[in-house]
């Protein structure tokens, strides 16, 4: 039986129970749509063809898919998934004039994120995949950040200094566990506070602390800091991340 951290178990726990609340900008319904699509988008025939195609713009088709999620969503979920190394702000753009907004473009990148890591890591654990959760009933906040700004990526950011009072302490949480500087990895998923909270705090959990990551005095993992960012190394190579 293979033998998983406490904190870690709870933390893909939590994460994967939240998949199923409205968020801010999707319902808990749309939500487990996007992580069923995301799931799905593995088996893809169209996703296949394209992945082995020299420009995925070249293979035209419709994606494999039985969900009522808005076409420019499915293509969002399924390439985000299948081949993210290729994605540009051409494609982006193409989305949004879809009818994907930027604020529920962040949101589906967050929850699709993690289904990929739960999957993967249990996958490579050798444990069963998890169900997706039961929907719970809701209506999405749609609360957006007065501070956010463009410049830094393709959609605004917000930034430690821009958040409001009635933002959460998406970088920090004194007296909590949340100590993330504000680096422009933590800007990504910043425009909907709640996601990117969503995705770090399962993702610290899988990984390290802030803290913890510039810490070399002591080892907090079975394996050293330098074997972790090899293997993060290996696999962002592997799946074309030039972050």
């Amino acid at each position: 039986m293979t033998n998983v951290r406490s904190d870690m178990t709870q933390a893909q726990a939590d994460a994967w129970r939240w998949i199923g609340h409205s968020g801010t900008w999707w319902t808990g319904a749309e939500r487990i749509g996007i992580a069923a699509e995301t799931r799905r988008a593995a088996t893809c025939a169209l996703c296949a063809a394209r992945r082995t195609a020299l420009s995925p713009a070249a293979v035209a088709g419709t994606h494999d898919t039985s969900s009522s999620l808005l076409p420019a969503a499915v293509e969002a979920v399924h390439r985000i998934r299948m081949d993210s190394g290729r994605l540009g702000i051409g494609w982006y753009e193409h989305l949004q004039a879809g009818g994907l907004s930027d604020a529920h473009y962040v949101e589906l990148l967050s929850i699709v994120a993690i289904v990929v890591a739960v999957d993967t890591f249990r996958a490579a654990s050798g444990l069963p995949m998890l169900s997706l959760p039961v929907p719970v009933a809701g209506e999405p906040s749609r609360r957006r950040p007065a501070g956010a700004k463009p410049g830094l990526a393709w959609m605004p950011t917000l930034a430690p200094e821009d958040r409001s009072p009635e933002d959460p302490d998406l970088y920090r949480d004194s007296p909590g566990p949340r100590e993330r500087g504000g680096g422009n990895v933590h800007h990504a998923l910043s425009l909907v506070p709640q996601s990117m909270i969503h995705w770090w705090d399962m993702f610290e959990t899988m990984y390290l602390p802030a803290p913890a990551m510039r810490d070399f005095s002591r080892e907090y993992r079975a394996i050293s800091h330098a074997q972790i960012e090899f293997l993060a190394a290996r696999v962002a190579a592997i799946n074309q991340c030039v972050y």
